[in-house]
């Protein structure tokens, strides 16, 4: 087996980068859409066809975005197509929205040294093929408990998206863009990249090291910063609280003056702030995970499954079994749309082939960066 391709420098000769992205069944359309953009303006660009893209599903049907549109997939997973690079595509209800079909074949992937990606909740797909175990990952920030309880191995983080190895992971929402054009960057060189921004209307390329936004925090960082900064030290010492005299010393402010802070901005005290947190935690594990109710209340700090069902019920309005039970699974099959058609050529050549009456056609001087030894 051929070592694969470095995702870092582009290649000499005239095979393109062929990327497939696998769709996990209610996965997020505006994820797919930026990450495919920038591979066709680069191709659109430099009048040449760098990249090739396949739509797959994990047995050739419609898969069914989040907003209900169908997308029909080139090939099924079991069509014996070669990729330099395979991204998985997720969304809502992740953790029940793949199969062992999926997971199986993302791990004869990586035993080929095939690059894997994912952008939005995919990586939550990776993590249960054991294929991120020991690699960074960036997933969205609605994800990252599940992901972080269920995958210890995984090294979590905040990013915007994260590159690590053989491994590329992101957030949702338009950063799949960004993700892919750092990507153009490293294999192309940055003036494709800036080139591709322009014509995207995108002010900046947004760096791997960025972090995704927690609302709330976001919204206190420039405004109260020792609020924010309590906050953060509260997500992270979910499982094991810290005591309210404790916070305000790692904070360097006086108990009162916490408690005002609180009151003031957040018109709760902080104790209570505290068990809001550790309970939406709950909430999305009892919603994204299959941990048993006992282990969930450890997870988020509470002594008892009692306690926890208690103080669950006052915020909820319901016990957590309840919650657990009131989610019900989507339809794992869908009707198949439209007649089948033979596959003429690429969607990526079909795309170039139209883009040649547009005035941007090649006019970007397209000058290979020597590839990088490593």
């Amino acid at each position: 087996m051929a070592e694969p391709r470095s995702i870092h420098a582009s290649e000499p000769g005239n095979h393109p980068y062929r990327i497939g992205f696998l769709l996990i069944d209610h996965f997020t359309l505006i994820a797919l859409a930026t990450a495919i953009e920038p591979l066709r303006m680069a191709n659109q660009l430099t009048g040449r066809e760098l990249y090739t893209w396949t739509l797959l599903s994990a047995d050739g049907q419609a898969a069914r975005a989040s907003d209900g549109i169908a997308i029909v997939p080139d090939a099924a997973i079991a069509d014996r197509r070669s990729f330099d690079l395979v991204i998985v595509v997720a969304g809502v209800d992740v953790t029940r929205s793949f199969s062992s079909r999926e997971v199986n074949w993302l791990r004869s992937l990586a035993r080929q040294h095939v690059f894997l990606g994912a952008v939005c909740t995919g990586a939550y797909v990776l993590a249960s093929a054991g294929v991120l175990d020991g690699y960074a990952c960036s997933a969205h920030w609605e994800c990252l408990a599940a992901l972080q309880e269920g995958f210890p191995r995984v090294h979590c983080n905040n990013h915007l998206f994260t590159i690590d190895r053989e491994r590329m992971t992101c957030t949702g929402g338009g950063v799949p863009m960004h993700m892919m054009l750092n990507v153009l960057a490293r294999r192309h060189g940055q003036p494709l990249a800036d080139a591709i921004s322009d014509m995207f209307v995108c002010d900046r390329m947004r760096d791997e090291s960025e972090q995704q936004p927690v609302p709330l925090r976001q919204q206190l960082l420039s405004s109260q910063p020792k609020l924010a900064e309590v906050a953060q030290l509260m997500e992270a010492n979910i499982e094991e609280p810290i005591e309210l005299q404790e916070l305000a010393k790692l904070a360097r402010i006086s108990r009162r003056q916490l408690e005002r802070l609180f009151l003031k901005h957040l018109g709760c005290p902080p104790s209570r702030f505290y068990l809001k947190l550790r309970l939406d935690r709950a909430h999305r594990l009892l919603k994204q995970s299959s941990c048993a109710i006992v282990d969930i209340a450890s997870m988020c700090g509470f002594v008892s499954t009692t306690h926890f069902s208690r103080c669950y019920r006052k915020y909820r309005g319901t016990a957590p079994r309840a919650a657990r039970a009131a989610v019900s699974p989507f339809s794992q099959s869908h009707q198949a749309l439209g007649a089948e058609c033979g596959h003429v050529q690429s969607a990526s050549l079909e795309a170039l082939q139209r883009a040649q009456t547009e005035p941007t056609y090649g006019v970007f001087t397209y000058t290979p960066v020597p590839v990088k030894t490593h």
